[in-house]
């Protein structure tokens, strides 16, 4: 069966990442070229999606249509979850390219579309290529949203496979093929996305929109927040305020199951913050070829999807340190592995943006490097490494592949305990701890933009 799974596989995820790659390109073009008003809300609204966990948007789709399944649902669910991806980045380096070249290419008879094309497209591509980059790993490592919707993938195999025996080898050469896919991807697009020249920036007047255009155009820049948040939160709601769910919800559990989330996420982020900072100091001072080797390596867990890492840690547990399988221990270690990079690049930015000299001076009055590090170094970067460490916790909350290998018994949080009854057929009782998992995660969020603007103030 390792043919029909990678079939569907490249399948579902070059359609997704070439569906998020137009429309994401075609959106933030709009956004930042026609005058829809308010483009800032517009653009944040477009990076909802991201805050909604794939196999939410799926749950919250499957109350409102229960027979929903199969390729053409998951390509849509993933390509609205997926798309600010694309649309963010796209955005940004729209603001930052020159206009001047599209002008004179609209005054010497080009249409909008075809200017575009020839002369922003080429600046943008860059950032384009690398979104759809992220967007092609997510959709080869997503496992809830699949498997909910009954479309059979690699990461549904390799669950499948660990679960059905006690010989895992198919699940690690299903794996092992999942990974080969991941980092042939990566190589690729180091050479698709190409080279950019610098450019000085100006400001290009948004064009003016007819009323029926603006219409059509607003339609299609809310079309993936509809379909990616809208949807999938009314029918959360919609299961909420049914009676039987109240009278199923069992409270001990759900506050067990937050506590356990809260925890391993802080956990995780706590780890994976300690792991990050010695490459992060280092990448920030020094540029030699080994620190950039160090650096890489730090960043490689971005092309393993969560059941790839999951599995590879139960064969280690299990072969190695058989004492650790099925403990906290082995879980939060996996959490930090896989999301450390989220850490690693706000911690490496904030510690560059701490002046050398401030240092100096802490040496010259005689503290010993480290002392100097830690008393000058740290809390000047705290407020980048605590959107590091927030950045870590948000997404630890949602993980759910490499928790169902690596939880020990009995031990569930929201997103186990929301994939478990979901499984079951049971929307009613899955619909608190889905509710629930919103509002924990975007409780950091929240924090998160609190942080954010103490960072830019500070650093």
């Amino acid at each position: 069966r390792v043919g029909p799974l990678a079939l569907n596989t490249i399948a579902l995820a070059v359609a997704v990442t070439t569906s998020s790659l137009f429309f994401g390109t075609v959106i933030a073009a709009l956004i930042s070229r026609l005058r829809i008003g308010a483009p800032r809300m517009w653009l944040l609204f477009s990076a909802l999606p991201l805050a909604v966990p794939s196999y939410l948007a799926s749950y919250g789709w499957l109350v409102v249509i229960p027979r929903l399944n199969g390729f053409w649902p998951s390509f849509a669910l993933l390509t609205a979850v997926t798309m600010p991806y694309v649309i963010l980045p796209v955005a940004a380096a729209l603001r930052g390219t020159s206009a001047d070249g599209e002008a004179v290419a609209r005054t010497l008879g080009r249409g909008p579309v075809s200017a575009f094309w020839s002369v922003t497209w080429p600046q943008v591509r860059p950032a384009a290529i690398a979104g759809a980059l992220l967007v092609f790993l997510y959709t080869l490592s997503d496992f809830g949203l699949v498997a909910m919707l009954r479309f059979q993938t690699l990461t549904w195999g390799i669950q499948q496979a660990y679960a059905a025996s006690f010989d895992r080898s198919q699940a690690a050469v299903l794996a092992l093929l999942l990974v080969v896919m991941a980092l042939t991807v990566v190589g690729a697009e180091r050479s698709a996305r190409g080279q950019v020249r610098p450019s000085v920036a100006t400001h290009l007047a948004a064009e003016p929109v007819r009323p029926v255009r603006r219409v059509l155009v607003v339609s299609l820049i809310a079309t993936p927040i509809v379909i990616g948040v809208l949807v999938p939160l009314v029918g959360l709601g919609v299961r909420l305020l049914q009676a039987e769910t109240l009278a199923t919800l069992d409270l001990a559990r759900l506050a067990t199951a937050t506590g356990n989330t809260v925890g391993v996420s802080l956990g995780a982020a706590a780890l994976a913050l300690l792991l990050a900072l010695p490459i992060a100091a280092l990448a920030a001072r020094y540029s030699s070829r080994w620190v950039g080797v160090l650096e890489s390596m730090g960043y490689l867990s971005n092309a393993l999807p969560g059941i790839v890492v999951g599995l590879s840690l139960v064969f280690f547990s299990l072969h190695v340190l058989p004492g650790l399988y099925q403990t906290l221990v082995v879980l939060v270690f996996a959490y930090a592995v896989l999301f450390m990079p989220k850490a690693l690049g706000t911690a490496r930015s904030s510690i560059e943006n701490v002046s050398p000299e401030l240092v100096s001076v802490a040496r010259t009055l005689g503290s010993s490097p480290f002392q100097a590090w830690y008393r000058v170094t740290v809390p000047l970067a705290l407020p980048g490494l605590g959107i590091g460490a927030l950045l870590v916790a948000i997404t630890t909350m949602k993980e759910l592949p490499a928790t169902l290998l690596l939880r020990p018994t009995g031990f569930d949080t929201l997103a186990t305990e929301l994939w478990s009854k979901t499984g079951a057929a049971e929307f009613g009782a899955a619909a608190p701890y889905a509710a629930v998992l919103v509002v924990v995660a975007a409780i950091p969020a929240m924090i998160l933009s609190g942080v954010g603007s103490v960072a830019k103030e500070e650093l």
